[in-house]
């Protein structure tokens, strides 16, 4: 039987906040205070499941304070966790292109996780998956649908395991949600608001409104449950944009001129089985929100079918600190839990922040050692680059929509979804 215990060298593509914790500005003030990806991977080493790491950036320059940053937030507050990595590029170099040396450097069967800015997305993984590298990918998956497309095909053609880090599918919550939604008949309607404090603009100023824009960066988790709700039962056709201006581009965040502050995507749906049955979806997402609302991301979402309905708030688990310098806070201990364990280790394995990357490593293992094909992850509802593919169609439409001032189509054409 094929080795299914070889453990998995992983490159870290990106060192900002969700990776290392630390931001342009200094240590991140988020609820990612010490980042996951980093976290996730050093811990998935302690465990034996991980064995070399490594991470690059543009700037090598940040290098030395995100050691510092790891050493004093993760090493020294927990047990046995070792936080070192080879980077890319050398600490006193800028290189844009450091990914692909970093890659090249990779053999087939190692895994490059991606948390990078939004339009990076596609050339990067294009080039490991070439490489014939597995592949995490962080939302959106890339911007444009035809880009999509083609991760797709090359994924399969390099039999490489190809996953979006779509972490709310794990979430208790929105999974349970899913399999009651499945009870409730034709899908009817949903509404999703996620929004972040004005603080992200200083967080996000070196791409926001030029490389992306927040319906990208937000709204592609709640498009990409309702798409997870709908699969096989519905598909979109039609979707329409609007956004909401002024805040970004004023004082003192003065991002580039026609960065959004608000973008809602209205959606028509239409139901499989059910010539009769069509659906509407609302997706809205901000990231001028108010600065002390007490969560770092206000999120909650709508389902109703034909027969009830599904409310939820992920901001808000009934779960309040109130400290005097800052107020009240609610936590969310189920994505990531950074309290240490009674015994001093990091204790937030159950997390869903972690086990969407761990899913990703068992998979890439398990590929390696013969025991399935890239395939078979297609038929269990998680993230693949495969079941993802109308998070794209309705995300690229939605810019286009607020470019071009006009409703744009989503339909099938052969084995591919295309735009119109």
């Amino acid at each position: 039987m094929a080795d299914s215990t070889k453990k998995l060298n992983v490159l870290m593509c990106g060192t900002g906040e969700y990776t290392t914790g630390w931001t342009g500005s200094g240590a991140s003030t988020s609820d990612k205070k010490i980042g996951v990806v980093g976290l996730t991977l050093f811990d998935l080493r302690r465990r034996g499941k991980v064995d070399h790491l490594g991470m690059v950036g543009v700037n090598g320059k940040k290098f030395p304070d995100i050691r510092k940053h790891l050493q004093d937030k993760i090493a020294n507050v927990y047990a046995d966790m070792d936080v070192s990595f080879k980077s890319y590029p050398e600490d006193a170099k800028v290189d844009p292109e450091a990914y692909k040396s970093a890659i090249d450097e990779l053999s087939p069967g190692d895994a490059v996780i991606i948390f990078t800015p939004d339009s990076t997305h596609y050339p990067i993984a294009l080039y490991a998956i070439q490489k014939k590298c597995h592949v995490l990918v962080t939302k959106p998956a890339t911007q444009l649908l035809s880009h999509h497309n083609h991760l797709i095909t090359e994924a399969a053609k390099n039999n490489v395991v190809c996953f979006v880090e779509h972490h709310k599918r794990f979430d208790p919550v929105y999974s349970d949600a899913r399999g009651r939604a499945a009870a409730l008949g034709e899908f009817n309607f949903f509404n999703a608001w996620m929004s972040q404090p004005k603080s992200q603009l200083e967080t996000f100023r070196a791409w926001a409104g030029k490389d992306s824009d927040i319906s990208y960066y937000l709204s592609s988790h709640h498009i990409d449950i309702c798409c997870w709700i709908l699969q096989d039962k519905a598909y979109p056709t039609r979707v329409v944009a609007s956004a909401a201006t002024g805040i970004a581009t004023g004082e003192p965040y003065n991002c580039v001129e026609n960065t959004e502050d608000t973008i809602t995507l209205l959606v028509d749906w239409q139901s499989i089985k059910s010539p009769k049955h069509k659906g509407t979806a609302v997706y809205t997402a901000s990231w001028t929100a108010p600065l002390k609302s007490g969560v770092h991301s206000a999120q909650h979402w709508y389902y109703m079918g034909e027969k009830g309905d599904i409310a939820v708030d992920q901001a808000h688990r009934g779960y309040d600190v109130t400290v005097d310098d800052t107020g009240k806070s609610s936590f969310n201990p189920f994505y990531m839990k950074y309290t240490p364990s009674p015994s001093g280790h990091f204790d937030g394995q159950t997390g869903y922040g972690y086990i969407s990357i761990e899913k990703f490593i068992d998979a890439s293992r398990e590929v390696n050692a013969g025991l399935a094909s890239p395939a078979d992850y297609e038929k269990f509802g998680l993230p693949t680059i495969g079941n993802t593919v109308l998070t794209t169609a309705i995300l690229n439409a939605g810019r286009i929509s607020l470019d071009e001032k006009r409703p744009v189509g989503i339909r099938r054409a052969g084995n591919e979804w295309v735009l119109e």
